[in-house]
């Protein structure tokens, strides 16, 4: 069966996010241009995979990328509140600029706790770059760090959603697009 009939409706098709990415892929490069340091791209895994690949490929400065990975959904439709690393970094941010990589930044927990750990390990700045932003939902106000800045694709409305990453328990990160997930197929 095809997975495209689990969708009730579409979001942002693949076009749409290919010029959205490209677009902030263009404003993070003018951005960042002049400084010496070359800024690291971090992707939270695994949901933010296909955007980073995207992104980092629409930037024409030069970057290292890495991942983590913070787990706080499961297989459930809402996060759980308290996210923990289960995969952290192989590179060494201290004193570098980390671009923070996500797919969606729904309650913030996720995001604010990542950033935590990024000053932790003393980075001078984090940016966070998210395809979505659903900021109905935010009940955690993250602050960047240093000279870091906020990028959003685009806004998402308080929907569950699916696609270009985005899973239901593993399934539909591989969708082109973004779409809402019929809800016959993740209620139970």
């Amino acid at each position: 069966m095809s997975m495209s009939k689990h969708i009730e409706k579409l979001l942002f098709s693949a076009e749409v996010i290919a010029d959205r990415v490209s677009q902030l892929g263009s404003e993070i490069t003018t951005e960042f241009s002049g400084d010496s340091e070359p800024p690291v791209f971090v992707g939270v895994a695994t949901g933010a995979c296909l955007f980073l690949a995207d992104l980092v490929r629409r930037i024409d400065l030069p970057i290292s990328i890495d991942f983590i990975r913070a787990d706080s959904y499961g297989s459930g439709t809402v996060s759980n509140g308290s996210p923990r690393i289960s995969f952290d970094l192989k590179l060494d941010v201290t004193n570098k600029h980390v671009f923070l990589v996500e797919d969606i930044v729904d309650t913030g927990n996720t995001v604010s706790c990542l950033i935590e750990h990024l000053k932790l390990k003393k980075a001078s700045s984090v940016s966070v770059c998210t395809l979505l932003d659903k900021p109905s939902r935010r009940k955690v106000h993250f602050k960047l760090v240093g000279e870091g800045k906020f990028y959003s694709g685009f806004e998402c409305p308080d929907e569950f959603i699916v696609g270009y990453g985005m899973d239901f328990a593993e399934q539909y990160r591989n969708l082109p697009y973004i779409g809402v997930l019929k809800p016959e197929y993740y209620m139970n």
